[in-house]
C-alpha cells in the first residue's frame, strides 16, 4: 500500500489517498494515539469513492473514532471500463429512460462486478489491518450485494450496515441466508430504483438473529442524515 497524498481536514480527520497494486482508495481516520476500528465503506453498485454522500458520511464516521476506508471498485471510479460494462451501462440508461425491465441488465451488470469487487476489498483489508493505527473488529458499509458476499466469506468482519437501494444479484439473495454477523438495514420506501417488496424479502431471508430495519419515507437519495449517527451507535455496539 502507498499513500500518495494526505491533509488534515477541518474536523481533525487524516484523509490520504492511497493505491494497492491497480486498487485506488482514500483511508479516514481520526486523531487518536490509540488503534481505531475499522468500517469498509462502499457505494452502492460501485458509484466512485470520490461521490460526496460517501465522503460525508466518511468523515463523520472517522470523526466519531472509526478508521473509514473506501476502494474504487473495478470499472468504477477513474478506473477504466471495459466494453461489456460500457455496452451494460448505455443499455441500462436506455431501458430506465424507455420505462422498459432493468433486472435483466442489473443481473448481467451488477453479478461480475461483485466477482471482481470483493476479491480486492480482501485484499484491501489485508493491508489496512497492517497499518499500526488500524485495530480490529472490522465493520461494513453501504453496498449490500458486495457486503453480503464480504460478510459470508470474511470472518474477519463484525458487523454490517446496508443500504436496500441498490440491485442485489440473484446468488447475493440466496446467500443472504448464510450471513450471520448483526446487520442494520437502511430502506427507502419510496425508492424508484429498487421495489419495496424486493428489499423486504431480502431482510426476511437474511440468517442471523441480529438485525434491524429502518425504513424511511423517499426516494433514493433521501436518506436522512440522524442515520449516519444511528449507524455510527450500531458499529460502537460491535466494533468497540
Amino acid at each position: 500500500m502507498q499513500f500518495t497524498s494526505e491533509q488534515r481536514l477541518d474536523d481533525g480527520v487524516l484523509e490520504r489517498e492511497f493505491t494497492l497494486g491497480d486498487i485506488p482508495g482514500t483511508l479516514w481516520t481520526p486523531e487518536s494515539a490509540a488503534p481505531a476500528p475499522l468500517i469498509l465503506m462502499a457505494h452502492n453498485n460501485g458509484l466512485p469513492k470520490r461521490e460526496s454522500r460517501l465522503v460525508a458520511r466518511a468523515r463523520h464516521s472517522a470523526a466519531y473514532g472509526y478508521a473509514v476506508a473506501a476502494i474504487d471498485a473495478p470499472g468504477c471510479g477513474d478506473r477504466p471500463r471495459s466494453a461489456a460494462d460500457e455496452q451494460a451501462r448505455t443499455g441500462l440508461r436506455r431501458a430506465m429512460q424507455a420505462g422498459e425491465p432493468v433486472d435483466e441488465i442489473f443481473e448481467s451488470f451488477i453479478g461480475p462486478l461483485v466477482e471482481k469487487a470483493v476479491p480486492e476489498w480482501q485484499t484491501t483489508l489485508d493491508a489496512l489491518l497492517a497499518l499500526p493505527e488500524i485495530g480490529g473488529p472490522v465493520g461494513y458499509s453501504g453496498w449490500t450485494a458486495v457486503g453480503i458476499r464480504l460478510a459470508v466469506l470474511e470472518p474477519r468482519i463484525a458487523a454490517a450496515g446496508f443500504f436496500a437501494g441498490g440491485y442485489v444479484p440473484r446468488a447475493q439473495r440466496e446467500e443472504a441466508r448464510q450471513v450471520t454477523i448483526p446487520l442494520l438495514i437502511l430502506l427507502q420506501w419510496d425508492d424508484e430504483g429498487n421495489p419495496r417488496q424486493r428489499a423486504l424479502d431480502l431482510f426476511d431471508a437474511f440468517g442471523t438473529k441480529e438485525k434491524t430495519l429502518h425504513a424511511n419515507l423517499g426516494g433514493h437519495t433521501g436518506t436522512p442524515w440522524f442515520e449516519v449517527e444511528d449507524g455510527n451507535r450500531f458499529f460502537g455496539r460491535h466494533l468497540k
